[in-house]
């Protein structure tokens, strides 16, 4: 089985660079919801598939007790949380893992677009089930 760290590599490398364009063109300062609508346009131009404020259920005991919208779900395997704070706490990392968590995705991009350089994360989900 193909560690998850390389797996997607190649595709949170491409998402990354589609934030680093919008980063350089914006820069800082913006609302959150401006980054994701440009990281969407780059995202398109690139030629990622992606759903954008996609809608998932939060599980309990497998009882549905909620659902959270993740800013984006790429490809169907990737999380991609977007912030535009001063600087990341551990909050917001806790946060994006409890994600990949609840919806057992194996990896995600928690992305800040409110430093001066452009901040992001990988991270995995190290209690993913394969589902076969």
């Amino acid at each position: 089985m193909i560690n998850e760290q390389y797996k997607y590599s190649e595709l949170t490398s491409k998402i990354i660079g589609c934030a680093m364009a919008v980063h350089k063109v914006l820069g800082n300062g913006f609302q959150e919801v401006i980054y994701q609508r440009a990281l969407e346009l780059e995202m398109n131009l690139a030629g990622i598939k992606h759903s954008r404020e996609f809608e998932m259920p939060i599980f309990y005991r497998e009882v549905q007790i909620g659902t959270r919208r993740v800013d984006f779900l790429i490809e169907g395997a990737i999380a991609v949380e977007l912030k535009a704070l001063i600087k990341l706490e551990d909050v917001h990392l806790a946060q994006a893992i409890n994600y990949l968590e609840a919806y057992n995705l194996e990896v995600g991009l928690l992305i800040n677009f409110g430093e001066t350089s452009l901040n992001f994360k990988r991270l995995n989900n190290k209690k993913y089930k394969s589902i076969p």
